[in-house]
């Protein structure tokens, strides 16, 4: 994040006004997290994420999402309720933002839970009894949803967390890409006119 700054021509700091506070977060807590080895490897990704900043809550709650579907098959036991609970606050949230009828789940989140279906099941009947504001949302659930899932996927018994570390950061950039700067419309050529 200090190199990120840097290039954005920003003032020394590993919390560049470039980039998302919540991916820079991610980013951080990834870095910190990844071996000497393979933190060579995350420098190629600090161009990607300059200019990824902005404050809607569709952020938060995307890269909360990513990170928490991530690393939900993986984790100990002890961390899958927390987890589960954050797939369905983020999901929960995301809804509310597009303005779609509760208790949907995407892909990536049906097959996380599919993944532990006791865990699902119990933050299923937790969610039911809890509702998060905006606010508490992007100012604890989705930070501390990139926290445990960081801990989760160092902690879990897989072969290379580094790489499932540095593939989370990736789609998760990747996320944010989508998001603020979408892919322009695409434009079709004028159909000629023959005389």
């Amino acid at each position: 994040m200090e190199l990120a700054s840097y290039l954005a021509g920003e003032r020394w700091s590993d919390h560049p006004a470039c980039t998302h506070p919540l991916l820079a977060a991610l980013a951080r807590l990834v870095n910190d997290n990844t071996g000497d080895e393979s933190r060579a490897q995350l420098v190629r990704l600090v161009p990607s994420i300059i200019g990824l900043a902005g404050d809607d809550l569709r952020v938060d709650a995307r890269i909360a999402l990513r990170c928490a579907t991530t690393a939900l098959p993986v984790a100990a036991a002890e961390r899958q309720l927390a987890l589960a609970v954050s797939v369905l606050a983020a999901e929960e949230m995301l809804a509310r933002l597009d303005g779609a009828p509760p208790g949907r789940l995407g892909e990536l989140s049906r097959q996380a839970m599919e993944a532990v279906p006791h865990a699902a099941e119990q933050a299923r009947r937790f969610s039911r009894a809890a509702r998060i504001t905006q606010k508490g949302f992007r100012r604890y659930a989705a930070p501390n949803a990139v926290q445990l899932s960081v801990v989760g996927i160092v902690q879990a018994c897989i072969p290379d967390p580094d790489a499932l570390l540095r593939r989370l950061l990736e789609e998760a950039i990747d996320d944010c890409a989508a998001l603020i700067r979408p892919a322009p419309e695409p434009t079709t050529a004028p159909t000629p006119i023959h005389a």
